[in-house]
């Protein structure tokens, strides 16, 4: 029985299409689970950006280089040349977006939205504020198109969508 872990990526038995398919069906489902629930900082994502480059690293291997014949890393411009399918940072955001316009559309009544939508009790701890999950859904709304609510964006799903969609397009910094 073989084995889908690290060693069959790096494998030089195995062609580069074989895991690039085990890469987004065995590994990738692992990472992006729950991925919906996530308020991403800054260092989450890097880090999430340090693990795919690492791992398409050893899906690729190592280059020659052509001058002094000394093996190499690949750099992440080549390596996202190599591999076309869309970062990982920009399906998670997406994931996001689309199950809070699922949680946005459903009845005031339900305790998901309830729990969306409710102000917490209490005093937050000293020190910069924590960025919530619909903080980062009213920043993504303001780099995509504007001052629209995002609850009201939501209840027409061909808008919602739209954004959705404009999330994965734009430029993840």
């Amino acid at each position: 029985m073989p084995s889908f872990g690290a060693e069959s990526i790096s494998s030089s038995l195995s062609s580069k299409d074989i895991k690039i398919k085990i890469y987004r069906t065995i590994i990738l489902p692992v990472v992006f689970y729950g991925c919906e629930t996530w308020s991403l900082t800054l260092r989450k994502e890097h880090r999430l950006r340090a693990f795919e480059n690492r791992v398409l690293r050893r899906i690729f291997g190592p280059k020659r280089d052509e001058v002094t014949w000394e093996w190499k890393k690949l750099p992440k411009e080549e390596i996202n040349e190599m591999y076309s399918s869309t970062n990982i940072i920009r399906v998670i955001k997406s994931r996001r977006k689309r199950q809070a316009g699922h949680v946005a559309r459903i009845e005031d009544w339900k305790g998901a939205y309830m729990f969306l939508v409710r102000k917490s009790e209490g005093k937050r701890p000293l020190g910069r504020l924590r960025c919530r999950w619909e903080d980062r859904i009213k920043i993504n709304l303001l780099e995509v198109d504007g001052g629209m609510d995002w609850i009201d964006l939501a209840q027409d799903r061909d808008m919602w969508r739209a954004f959705v969609k404009a999330v994965i397009i734009l430029r993840v910094q």
